[in-house]
């Protein structure tokens, strides 16, 4: 029998090793970030902030009313992704409910950042309903799936089109942006084949049982993320009074929008800016393109984080008030209904 000191050290395992792109991810993404809040500084003393506040000025009730409407229906379009969500897990809660803490999520995620809005924030919530964490984690990853399948479809058209015109000094050039856009909507195309192929297959991932949603939630979910991205552009459109084609507008706030994602950023703070200034500054005057974007950022960051708080504290109330019948027990709160 073997010393039973040297045991720890023969069952001893080495450390493991951390992935390359996690060690690339670590350094790759601050200095990104840094890149971007460089460029946006060192355009800050050249912004026409005067001509800004004008533009702000100059805008009509019946614009900004209109801008608000477009706004306050993509944060209600992005609710419904959480129904796809309670669709495919089968979970009892009400449709309201759900689609109330998406809501609340989306305004935090916005303003604070996918790890409090888009995950902490819709964990407590949920748990507070009395879901387990395998179903939430089911529905929130459907969410980001959504979100994201959608602006690849949106995303891939656009770019491979070829509207959106690249700085001269971009290190991606013309054809290899196209390609990107193409490739995007290959992905959109195989990730709807893959669920009509593999419909009904479970695998277990993390101790999890995880499976695709049909075919058909699929386009569902593809044609309510390409509205809501399509929702987003018409405001910015809007705000900018049409100086800039539609599907130009819409290709720079989606490419601003991957780039506020990558970059650790609060909010994207700056991003945007960076973004519309390098690619629309000769286009339209820097005064009304700054004042367009800082009324942007005020109805569609802003404003509905203001009802996200609302909206938190009714759904605080609510699950305060009603908890749910098994809080120790399993996640659903009723039994699956059939399919």
């Amino acid at each position: 029998m073997p010393d039973s000191d040297a045991m720890p050290f023969t069952d001893a395992r080495p450390p493991r090793e951390i992935p390359l792109w996690h060690r690339i991810r670590r350094w790759a993404l601050p200095v990104l970030g840094i890149a971007v809040l460089a460029l946006l500084l060192s355009h800050a003393h050249k912004v026409d902030w005067a001509g800004a506040w004008q533009a702000l000025e100059r805008y009509s009730p019946g614009v900004l009313l209109g801008a608000l409407a477009l706004c306050t229906a993509s944060h209600a379009l992005y609710g419904c992704y959480d129904l796809i969500g309670r669709h495919h897990t089968q979970h009892g809660l009400p449709r309201w409910r759900s689609w109330a803490i998406a809501v609340t999520s989306y305004a935090f995620n916005l303003n604070l950042g996918s790890l409090v809005g888009g995950v902490a924030m819709r964990a407590r919530l949920y748990a507070r309903a009395g879901l387990d964490e395998t179903t939430v984690a089911q529905i929130v990853g459907l969410s980001l799936a959504t979100n994201w399948l959608g602006y690849g479809l949106v995303a891939g058209c656009v770019f491979a089109s070829g509207v959106v015109k690249l700085p001269a000094e971009f290190a991606l050039g013309e054809d290899a942006f196209r390609a990107l856009g193409v490739l995007m909507l290959l992905l959109a195309v195989a990730y709807v084949l893959a669920c009509a192929k593999m419909q009904g297959r479970r695998w277990q991932v993390r101790g999890r049982r995880v499976r695709l949603p049909s075919a058909r939630l699929a386009l569902v979910q593809l044609g309510l993320s390409a509205a809501n991205w399509a929702l987003m552009g018409s405001a910015m459109y809007l705000l900018l009074g049409g100086k800039v084609p539609y599907s130009v507008t819409l290709g720079v706030l989606l490419a601003a929008s991957v780039v506020g994602v990558v970059t650790p950023i609060p909010a994207g703070l700056g991003v945007l800016e960076a973004v519309y200034l390098a690619l629309l500054s000769g286009s339209v005057r820097q005064g009304a393109l700054m004042g367009a974007l800082l009324a942007y950022r005020a109805l569609y960051y802003l404003v509905p984080l203001g009802g996200g708080l609302v909206l938190y504290g009714v759904l605080e109330r609510y699950a305060s008030a009603r908890p749910p019948p098994e809080a120790e027990g399993a996640g659903r709160l009723s039994p699956p209904r059939p399919r």
